[in-house]
């Protein structure tokens, strides 16, 4: 790839030709300890061979990945989700979402199952939206974000019962517009609502608002 010297400021300057993506790579891994397991994480402490000659030690947190769901209705409304986060203690705005731990299962299988069981509905039509990784300087965790369209209710005898936070979780419908300018505003601050939220935004040729003011 050919790629020049910025003429005023440090870095290079890409070729607009070039195809922009992450690279695969792996230094070599000379120790691992493994201080942490459960059902849910995984922790790795891993003694690191740098290409300058050094070692340092990284930890990382592997984690099964998880899917999110950017749920539309035919009025151009997105169903978001409050519930409760203890690590954070708060009650944040998000997409419906869930891990991706059942053996043999695609994630748009997940994306569905885990509507059906947050939400009580059904898709038709499922669009891959954006791919995160959540926090990469110690986590491996992916997630897939999907875009669900054609919507209709769970019959009440087939919805699944909820647990724990699950419970006591409250679903509101808001147009996409009025979800984006929260975003922006800093005032919806999950990871996989503010992608979700700003691709599909971006996919529908929504009208995204300029800036973003302070939150109150």
């Amino acid at each position: 790839m050919s790629r020049a010297p910025h003429p005023a400021l440090p870095g290079e300057i890409a070729d607009p030709t070039e195809r922009l993506a992450d690279r695969s790579e792996s230094w070599e891994v000379a120790s691992t300890e493994r201080p942490y397991r459960s059902g849910f994480v995984d922790v790795e402490v891993d003694q690191v061979a740098t290409p300058q000659g050094g070692t340092i030690s990284r930890t990382t947190v592997r984690h099964h990945g998880a899917v999110g769901v950017v749920v539309l209705d035919d009025e151009g409304r997105v169903l978001m989700l409050e519930q409760y986060r203890h690590p954070v203690r708060a009650r944040l705005l998000e997409l419906p979402a869930g891990l991706t731990d059942v053996d043999g299962e695609q994630p748009v299988e997940t994306a569905a199952r885990e509507l059906a069981e947050e939400a009580d509905l059904v898709a038709d039509s499922w669009e891959p939206l954006v791919v995160l990784r959540s926090s990469p300087g110690f986590t491996d965790e992916q997630v897939q974000v999907f875009l669900a369209r054609g919507l209709s209710p769970v019959p009440p005898e087939e919805r699944t019962a909820r647990h724990d936070e699950e419970a006591d979780m409250s679903a509101v419908w808001v147009p996409l517009e009025v979800a984006v300018t929260a975003v922006l505003e800093r005032r919806v601050t999950n990871s996989l609502a503010v992608a979700g939220l700003l691709a599909a935004a971006v996919r529908l040729g929504s009208n995204l608002p300029a800036d973003g003011s302070s939150p109150a």
